[in-house]
Order: C-alpha cells, then sequence, then structure tokens
C-alpha cells in the first residue's frame, strides 16, 4: 500500500466513528472535514483561489490590517525564509492576503495553493494549519500525514490566530515549509516565532485603532496574549484586547460602551487594581527604555508630556 492510499484509508477509518472527536483534536478536525463538509480525503481539486478585482477588495476591507502586518512578516520571513519556509497572512475566512517566499520555493507552494487569494478554510481544504487555526482559535501545528487531503500531506504548516480590537478573529498567521526533511521539533521552535510574531501583529492593530488613547499594558496568565487597554483621555475604558476582556470580565466582543476605570479595575491593591497595572506598564516601558523618558512615552503610544504627568500621578516622578 502507498503512503498516500494509507493516509486516506487512515482518515477513512478514523471519520466513520461518530466518537472520533473524542480521540483527540486532529481526530475531531478530521471528523468535522468529513462529516461537517463532505470532504473527500482522496479529492484533488485546487484550492479556491480569488484573484483580480476580487482580491483587491478584499484587501482593501483589510487595508489596516496589513499595513501593521507588512513590517512584522518580513522579520518573520527573514528568520525562516532561508530554510524553505513562506509567511502567509489570512483573514478570518481563511483567505490569503499576504504572503513572502523565496524566489527558489516559489514554484512549489504556488503548486500546493499556498499563494495570496487561496482559501484555505477548513470548509474548503479540510485539516490544514490556517483552516483549523481560525476553526479552532488556537495556536496549531499541522504536521505532514496530519493534514486531512492526501495531496497536502508533504507540508508542515505552522500557525496562531490573530484578534482584532473588538475581540473577533482578524486571521490566521502561517508558516508553511516546503522541506521533506522538517522535523516536529524544528516546527516547535518556528512555532514559537509564529505565536510572538502574531501578538505583535494584534498589538499593533489595537494601537492603530485607539491612536489617541493611552494604552495600559496589563498581565495575564496567558503569556501569548495581548493584554492592553485602550483609555481616554476622561480616564473611561473605549476598547480592550481579547485576553484583556477576559481578564477584566468584559463583553467578550464588539465596541466596548465607555466606562470609568476605576468602576472596572477598581483603585484597591489587588493584581487587578488600575492604578497598579498602569504604573506597572510605565515602570516596565521606563526600564526598557533604560530610563529615558522620550523612548518610554514612544512604547506607550503617548506624547513625553502626557508620560511626565502620569509618572506625577503615579508617584514616579523621582525615577
Amino acid at each position: 500500500m502507498s503512503r498516500v492510499s494509507g493516509h486516506i484509508e487512515r482518515v477513512m477509518e478514523v471519520t466513520q466513528s461518530a466518537s472520533a472527536g473524542a480521540r483527540s483534536r486532529l481526530a475531531a478536525s478530521w471528523y468535522r472535514s468529513r462529516a461537517r463538509h463532505g470532504l473527500d480525503p482522496a479529492e484533488h481539486r485546487a484550492p479556491e483561489r480569488l484573484e483580480g478585482k476580487a482580491l483587491d477588495a478584499r484587501r482593501q476591507d483589510h487595508e489596516k490590517f496589513l499595513m501593521v502586518a507588512t513590517p512584522r512578516l518580513d522579520r518573520l520571513f527573514s528568520l525562516v525564509g532561508q530554510s524553505g519556509c513562506a509567511v502567509l497572512l489570512t483573514d478570518s475566512e481563511g483567505v490569503v492576503l499576504d504572503q513572502r517566499v523565496n524566489e527558489s520555493d516559489a514554484d512549489v507552494f504556488a503548486s500546493w495553493g499556498l499563494w495570496s487569494g487561496a482559501n484555505w478554510s477548513e470548509a474548503r481544504e479540510g485539516t490544514n494549519g490556517i483552516g483549523t487555526c481560525l476553526e479552532e482559535r488556537r495556536q496549531v501545528i499541522i504536521h505532514r500525514d496530519e493534514h486531512f487531503f492526501a495531496r497536502n500531506t508533504a507540508m508542515s504548516c505552522i500557525d496562531a490566530p490573530i484578534y482584532g480590537y473588538d475581540g473577533q478573529i482578524l486571521g490566521a498567521l502561517d508558516v508553511s515549509s516546503a522541506r521533506s526533511d522538517q522535523t516536529e521539533g524544528f516546527n516547535r521552535l518556528i512555532g514559537a516565532q509564529v505565536a510572538q510574531t502574531a501578538r505583535a501583529i494584534e498589538e499593533a492593530h489595537f494601537r492603530a485603532a485607539f491612536a489617541e488613547a493611552r494604552i495600559v499594558v496589563s498581565e495575564s496568565d496567558d503569556t501569548e496574549a495581548s493584554t492592553l487597554l485602550a483609555i481616554d483621555q476622561n480616564d473611561l475604558v473605549i476598547g480592550a484586547t481579547r485576553e484583556a476582556r477576559r481578564v477584566f470580565g468584559l463583553d467578550a466582543t464588539g465596541a466596548l460602551a465607555p466606562r470609568p476605570a476605576a468602576d472596572i479595575f477598581g483603585r484597591g491593591d489587588g493584581p487587578s487594581g488600575f492604578e497598579k497595572a498602569e504604573r506597572a506598564a510605565v515602570i516596565r516601558a521606563l526600564a526598557r527604555a533604560d530610563g529615558n523618558v522620550s523612548q518610554a512615552a514612544r512604547q506607550l503610544g503617548v506624547a513625553r508630556a502626557t508620560l511626565y504627568r502620569r509618572m506625577k500621578r503615579l508617584g514616579l516622578d523621582d525615577i
């Protein structure tokens, strides 16, 4: 039996059981691909792809997202591109909006459909890094024969979700490998960088959405998530990232009705106290800037004079 035939048989065997989802997350994804989406692991059709005006329109709809993501995609590609990897950014539906790939690897990725405009949702492509990341709202690694379609089993895909300022899923960041010798250990190393870059894009997008507000960085038990709060000149909380919404018990998605920061976070000394979170954020920024207030202000997205006033209010003006 060939490797391809063996993969198809294995997928079919797993997905014939309604209890497949209880075995593992991978089995649950395979089962969704087969039972919910009606896909066949032996299919050989090319991925659905948007081109021309349709792709241009979709990219225009995500202009700000792409603008803040571009330098971070470049940085990630500079780290992984020489090892036979491509970097892709998708929207919330799994359509590739932007990509980075070496010219020597371009034909391989194009033949696989890992290209701008391609739809890699789980509904279209079954279990895969992009689609399963978006479906399960978590970081995933889909290594070679963990894919649903047999035609995709030469790939290794490492993905992390990116959330928008409104708490909704915005897209996925993907690193896919064309190397036949790609190891699971190497995938995990790349995965850490993908998660870090996704978080940086999420933070930059949030700051751009609340450019006139001061941004407070709070603490969370999830080190892979951005915990940012946007507070206006009247000390009203007007925005929060997905993780900040979870930490502080705010609405999970949608625009936040402006509310006094003191009412939401309290003024106590507990770990969720607003003043403590703000003070810690200022101290961290000053430490990263080696005490340079101008640099610290840029990190926090505020004017230098504003930071001086905050430092005085927080009892940090003698630092």
